[in-house]
């Protein structure tokens, strides 16, 4: 027995320090941490505009808004569960901007990548090579997209490496469309081919017939999202305002107060989350990461 116990001991420990012992090379850790939080968090960030935030910093100054947030709740209405659930939401809050600020991002550049694969195909037509003609989006293409090419453009001028100027523009993008188009050029760079501006013009006429399905799809669906921020935030203004008066302050403060404001909080964290869900149209997933 103890045999036994002393093998299952050392095959733990193997496991534990197996990553220090033998690290993953390449890309591949990068894909094994895609279904992470960490890394989806990372990857809102990315998509928001803001690629060089760092997550710990993040999350730091999520917990920050939080705690100022149930602070000046705490000093203004003196109720201690409401508080609490002011300070959640607190730190909640600059995730859910910046996802917002993320899907905004995706929707504004999904409307304009089929403009961008046009230029490409003009580029290759006119005899520019890969790399120049993906430069030439720097500054002819979208705008929306110019500072991402030109992060692009002065990488492979310094390096002269077409794969790593690709994966560092698709790293600033952080988008699935664009991960797309580029992973075609590299594949049409290092195989060659003679269908290159045939398969750029089927995907820029997918990309229109797919925004413009969904923008369709959003406008109806709009009003499950507005519905469901409502329903959410009515009660717990109404909260807010009984919570001023001092006997209400009182029984918030008692037993039965605090279930109250805790079973609230939750029920309407699920109800939101399900309607969210319900209402949400699906994304295209990053698969050339």
């Amino acid at each position: 027995m103890s045999l036994i116990l002393a093998c299952l001991c050392a095959a733990g420990v193997l496991l534990a320090v197996s990553p220090l012992l033998w690290p993953t090379s390449g890309r591949a850790p990068r894909a094994a941490r895609g279904g992470g939080a960490l890394d989806g968090l990372r990857l809102r960030l990315a998509l928001a505009g803001m690629p060089g935030v760092p997550v710990s910093a993040f999350i730091a100054v999520s917990g920050i808004v939080g705690l100022t947030f149930g602070a000046l709740a705490q000093a203004a209405l003196g109720v201690v569960a409401l508080a609490a659930a002011v300070t959640v939401v607190g730190a909640v809050l600059p995730t859910l901007v910046v996802s917002m600020r993320a899907s905004a991002r995706r929707r504004a550049n999904r409307a304009v990548w089929p403009d961008a694969v046009d230029q490409l195909v003009a580029s290759v037509r006119s005899g520019l090579a890969l790399p120049d003609s993906l430069a030439t989006l720097a500054h002819v293409g979208p705008p929306a997209t110019r500072p991402a090419f030109t992060a692009f453009e002065r990488d492979y001028r310094v390096t002269g490496n077409f794969q790593r100027s690709v994966d560092t523009v698709k790293e600033r993008l952080a988008d699935p469309v664009a991960d797309r188009i580029l992973e075609t050029l590299r594949m049409a760079r290092e195989v060659g081919g003679t269908d290159l501006t045939r398969v750029l013009r089927a995907l820029a006429a997918s990309l229109r017939e797919e925004s413009a399905i969904r923008s369709e799809v959003a406008a109806r669906q709009s009003w499950v999202t507005n519905a469901a921020r409502l329903g959410v935030a009515a009660p717990w203004l109404v909260l807010l305002l009984l919570a001023t008066r001092p006997e209400a302050a009182q029984a918030y403060n008692s037993p039965t107060g605090v279930t109250v404001v805790v079973a609230g909080l939750v029920v309407s964290v699920i109800a939101y989350r399900l309607i969210r869900r319900l209402g949400r149209l699906p994304e295209e997933k990053r698969w050339f990461r």
